[in-house]
């Protein structure tokens, strides 16, 4: 089993815009359309290419009529909001049938995302238990991944009986060295006691024993 970590950390000073869906309608709001565009000026391209406009169009939106002619304006704009394509000649004006409602959908802001997950199992080889990937992303700046990866259940398995071989004689080493030092402190508290029994046995002697008689001698 390996694990491994790493953390990256991505800076960029003007991140490529996405596209964004619009509404956008002709002057008599006969004509509906879709279009998705990151830019202003692509999406007065689409707009007169879609709406089949006969020369260049500008864009209003279609519930007050508010003109769209700069890019900071367009980038406050929420998606789905729905505009309309005025060719050269054309005004806008409110809307005559009752009941239309298509300006008046709206739809949360777009969100922040703040972290991102995602896992990732995958094999380096059919034999091996399966490896798996944890990448984390926060607030699109900085990336987080760890690495775990699971090789064969026969060499899980050894390195597992390894290990346990070595804790074995590890315990049994300490066991061994433990026992012999509590031996060394037994006997060291059994010498005094040893010392102390000699001089009562040595007072049950006699101090002097008394002199053999001598044998007279023949003349």
């Amino acid at each position: 089993v390996s694990a491994s970590a790493s953390m990256t950390q991505q800076l960029l000073s003007s991140p490529a815009p996405r596209p964004r869906p619009f509404r956008v309608c002709n002057w008599d709001r006969s004509l509906r359309k879709g279009i998705m565009a990151h830019s202003l000026a692509e999406l007065l391209r689409q707009a007169q290419s879609t709406l089949l406009a006969p020369g260049p169009v500008s864009l209003v939106l279609d519930e007050d009529g508010t003109v769209v002619e700069t890019e900071a304006f367009f980038r406050t704009l929420e998606e789905g909001t729905v505009l309309m394509a005025l060719s050269k000649g054309q005004t806008w004006a409110p809307s005559k049938t009752p009941g239309y409602q298509l300006s008046l959908s709206r739809k949360p802001p777009r969100r922040i995302d703040v972290a991102c997950v995602t896992f990732d199992l995958y094999k380096t080889n059919p034999r091996d238990l399966g490896c798996l990937n944890v990448k984390a992303t926060l607030y699109g700046t900085y990336s987080m991944s760890y690495d775990l990866r699971c090789y064969g259940a026969k060499r899980l398995m050894k390195e597992a009986l390894r290990w346990t071989l070595f804790t074995m004689q590890a315990t049994g080493h300490v066991l061994l060295g433990t026992s012999c030092y509590m031996q060394q402190l037994l006997d060291a508290t059994e010498e005094p006691k040893e010392t102390e029994t000699s001089p009562a046995l040595q007072s049950l002697l006699p101090c002097s024993l008394p002199p053999l008689p001598r044998r007279k001698t023949l003349q």
